[in-house]
């Protein structure tokens, strides 16, 4: 699907960041949106970040395993 880009300052940012990484324009736009996804990410608290972690393991169901040295030792082959 082409992504048509209108502003010729936003086209020459995009050609100066290909550029200076030696990317193709393509991989230039890819970078720069996964580099800005990640900022906003980093600035979400850690609580937000590990809702979904935390929803995973409370919907885990229950084994019944004692989670103590013995269980750890059999779990890594010791």
């Amino acid at each position: 699907m082409p992504l048509h880009i209108r502003g010729s300052e936003t086209t020459e940012a995009v050609r100066r960041l290909a550029q200076a990484r030696k990317l193709t324009l393509t991989e230039a736009v890819k970078t720069a949106c996964e580099e800005a996804l990640a900022r906003d990410e980093a600035k979400q608290p850690v609580s937000e970040r590990l809702a979904a972690v935390h929803a995973r393991l409370r919907a885990a169901r229950k084994t019944g395993e004692s989670a103590d040295k013995a269980f750890f030792d059999r779990e890594w082959g010791e």
